[in-house]
Parts: structure tokens; C-alpha cells; sequence
């Protein structure tokens, strides 16, 4: 009998992080503090015991993943054992859409040169807008 036959339930965070969805547990813990992760479409904590058969749903950036539970391992697993313990239920439409969403990001929206901190040009026109008074002699 092996140790994830002998598994009942496990924490959230912790699968995540076995079956290779998120690279630290800690990034599992902090994705489901800020809400990106549902178990059977109810916001979920990191402590949250989830059992074989749950339906996962994951945000990240555009993408909505859905996942199946098919098994648990407290143990992190190599990329080939992980994908035996989860079925992805993400239909390809949403990768593409996902895909597409990800390549579209507009030209305006990326910072403008000048914009944040002054250019120097820009700070000394400050200074004489600010400071008439105070001219270099």
C-alpha cells in the first residue's frame, strides 16, 4: 500500500504544490489567500482539505483553469507521476482565448518615456517653475 492509497484528504496548498501547479508552497498559500483558487466554485483557504474527485478552479492572468482531483501525494512528485494525480478539465478554446487575451496587451498601456520620475530636463523646469528666485548665478 503505498503512501498516497493511504491519503483520505490533504491540504490545499500542499497538493498544489505537489502536482506542480505552483513552484513553492508558498506561492499555492498566497494564490489562495487572494482568492485565485476555488474548490467546487467556493473560495478556498491554504488549509482547506480537499479530497479525490474535488473540481479545482484556477486563475492565472487571463487563463481560468479547471482541475480534477484523481489522487494526493504529500510529497512533491516528478512531472510525470504529478500528471497521473490531476485531470485537467480546461476546455482548449480557453487556452486559446487565454492565449490571445495574453498577446494583446495595447501599446499604451506599457509606461511612456517620461512617465514616473522626472527627466532631467523635465526636473529642472521644476525647479525654475518652483523656485524662480533661486536662479544659479
Amino acid at each position: 500500500m503505498s503512501n498516497q492509497e493511504k491519503l483520505q484528504a490533504l491540504r490545499l496548498d500542499k497538493w498544489l504544490w505537489a502536482v506542480r501547479l505552483y513552484k513553492t508552497r508558498t506561492l499555492a498559500t498566497e494564490a489562495c489567500k487572494k482568492g485565485s483558487i476555488k474548490v467546487e466554485n467556493k473560495p478556498a483557504k491554504p488549509s482547506r482539505e480537499i479530497k479525490v474527485g474535488d473540481t479545482i478552479t484556477i486563475k492565472t492572468g487571463p487563463l481560468l483553469k479547471k482541475v480534477q482531483v484523481e489522487g494526493l501525494s504529500a510529497r512533491r512528485l516528478s512531472a510525470p507521476l504529478a500528471s497521473d494525480l490531476i485531470t485537467d478539465l480546461t476546455s482548449p478554446e480557453e487556452y486559446e482565448k487565454a492565449k490571445e487575451q495574453k498577446y494583446s496587451i495595447p501599446l499604451s498601456a506599457k509606461k511612456s518615456k517620461g512617465a514616473g520620475r522626472p527627466t532631467k530636463k523635465q526636473r529642472r523646469a521644476l525647479d525654475e517653475f518652483l523656485y524662480p528666485d533661486q536662479q544659479n548665478s
